[in-house]
């Protein structure tokens, strides 16, 4: 396949658009007929030892400019006398062109994406990943779809879920161990990620299809999360259902055993680049007051959006009704008495170190909201009201 033809309702995700060296292979198609693809993302290996050592990257550049490079200093003191001719101008050495057709045919074609099928047996990728896997310590391989209408978007990568994916690795201490869950995963990156540090990640989306490229990444990345000890796990979950599907025959259910401990255990909820419509914004916003009024303890989740700004005729100016619609439904979560949890929504600072390859725009944001039932307040007073 050399050519993705683009329709009116076609979507395409930055991240691939903007990967202009990467070569995309189409792995398959999956259930429904849609080229599916492999990419693989490094993390930065400098980000995590400097946040390790509680350096970073200012700090470093600091000390260059201070001289602590004395191979910089001495390139400067180095002069290059330019070569002139017999008149006194300046000499340029050209590159010899090839002589024959031959030649110019054999120079190596450079394209910016190359989409291609992939020849390779099932038993040769597992080997090449097993290669990959042995050398690459840090490479997360990701299936998806490229070019797909708005209600397949969750099938791309999409940046909102690499600048999640960079606070989760720079907050390692405060997410080690615990049970997460994800909300909209899509491909499932964030959950990987999720899963070097915390001890069990429920990675939820909706769809047989998508839920089956998600578990397909989950296993290609277990060189990543089985050694630090974390679970990820797979699971349907419906903004615009009340209950969790616990049918044993439906594919992707939960167990009686995995809603106790979600709703007694949870401790962190994610999503990334979920808010794009605003009937399914609403739906979101809902489902996170819903569980988070049903867990035992308190529960902060991390929302990764990203501002797209869009010229509407409706406006004739540049607009972002569907973030204008996210900071609506925060601000209604925020101010909202029913007597059963607070939330308080505040927006983290991004200047947290990048450790994904990618263009971290001023329009990615990232909001912290921090749910607390109400019966636990009302516990920790107990104690103040009685008397000595």
């Amino acid at each position: 396949m050399d050519i993705i033809t683009f329709h009116y309702d076609t979507v395409l995700s930055d991240v691939h658009l903007l990967q202009p060296n990467a070569r995309h292979l189409m792995a398959r198609l999956n259930g429904v007929g849609q080229p599916v693809f492999v990419s693989k993302y490094k993390l930065i290996s400098t980000a995590r030892e400097e946040d390790s050592h509680g350096d970073t990257q200012e700090d470093s550049g600091r000390e260059d400019e201070k001289g602590s490079t004395p191979v910089a200093e001495e390139e400067e003191d180095i002069t290059v006398q330019p070569i002139l001719d017999e008149d006194g101008d300046l000499e340029v050495t050209r590159r010899p062109r090839p002589s024959t057709q031959t030649e110019r045919v054999s120079r190596t074609q450079v394209c910016p994406t190359i989409l291609s099928q992939s020849t390779a047996t099932p038993e040769d990728d597992e080997e090449q990943d097993d290669e990959d896997h042995q050398y690459l310590k840090d490479v997360i391989r990701i299936e998806h779809t490229m070019a797909t209408t708005l209600e397949d978007v969750g099938k791309q990568v999409w940046r909102g879920a690499f600048l999640l994916a960079d606070y989760i690795l720079s907050q390692s201490a405060t997410f080690r161990g615990a049970t997460v869950l994800e909300l909209g995963a899509g491909t499932g990156l964030t959950s990987v990620v999720m899963a070097t540090l915390a001890k069990t990640v429920y990675c939820t989306d909706v769809g047989e299809d998508l839920l089956g490229m998600c578990q397909q990444n989950v296993m290609s990345n277990r060189h990543l999360t089985e050694p630090a000890g974390g679970e990820v796990k797979v699971r349907q979950l419906d903004w615009l259902q009340h209950d969790l599907c616990t049918d044993a025959d439906v594919e992707f259910s939960w167990t009686e055993e995995e809603v106790a401990d979600l709703h007694d255990n949870t401790r962190f909820i994610l999503a990334a680049d979920v808010c794009y419509d605003d009937e399914l914004s609403d739906a979101f916003f809902r489902t996170i007051y819903r569980l988070c009024s049903n867990f035992q303890q308190p529960c902060t989740a991390y929302l990764a959006i990203e501002k797209r700004l869009n010229f509407t005729v409706r406006h004739m100016d540049i607009s972002c009704e569907a973030y204008d619609h996210f900071q609506h439904c925060m601000s209604q979560l925020q101010t909202m008495e029913d007597g059963r949890s607070t939330f308080l929504v505040e927006q983290v600072p991004s200047t947290f170190p990048q450790f994904m390859h990618y263009e971290r725009i001023e329009q990615l944001e990232l909001w912290r909201v921090t749910a607390t039932p109400l019966h636990l307040k009302r516990a920790s007073t107990v104690p103040a009201l009685l008397p000595s």
